[in-house]
């Protein structure tokens, strides 16, 4: 086996990895996106019924400063909780194929339900108060969800292995 076949059997793993970052990351990025929005949004639905008039314009400010104030704590969080959830999930598929997309989207929505949950018992807090009720707990999972199904999408449609230079006799 040439050096050549070991240097392009190796940029294709290096391609297959990279393709995997950018899809767990764009699964984080989504549920950290829907996840901060409705959790803007239900404070701003509070201050509406406490009589304050908040314009759309001033809506989306909102939601946009939320975006950055929050990616320090919570974007991180959701980061680990989906590398967590996703690598569990990876080990749960070896045995249920036939349930991936399910268990990915299970996933997603376990992660940022665990995190809310797990924070609360451990630190009696709960920094995002969307998630201080059921009802609101059950969208960030829905967040979180959406996250794990953007998650197994992508991959099917990008992430297939390429080549694997174990798989292969001559390179061995």
């Amino acid at each position: 086996v040439s050096l050549a076949q070991r240097e392009k059997a190796y940029m294709n793993v290096a391609n297959l990895l990279g393709k995997k970052l950018g899809i767990y990351l764009s699964a984080v990025l989504l549920a950290y996106v829907l996840a901060s929005v409705s959790a803007t949004q239900h404070v701003v639905s509070s201050l509406s019924s406490m009589g304050v008039s908040l314009e759309p314009g001033e809506r989306v400010l909102m939601s946009v400063q939320d975006l950055a104030g929050m990616s320090g704590m919570f974007l991180p969080l959701i980061a680990f909780g989906f590398l967590v959830a996703f690598l569990v999930t990876a080990l749960l598929h070896y045995w249920l194929k036939r349930w991936q997309t399910a268990l990915y989207v299970l996933a997603g929505a376990a992660a940022i339900i665990a995190i809310h949950v797990l924070l609360n018992m451990a630190f009696n807090i709960t920094p995002v108060a969307i998630a201080r009720n059921p009802g609101g707990l059950m969208i960030q999972g829905l967040c979180g969800a959406a996250g794990g199904y953007l998650y197994i999408y992508l991959n099917r449609r990008f992430g297939s292995r390429i080549f694997d230079p174990v798989d292969d006799p001559d390179l061995q």
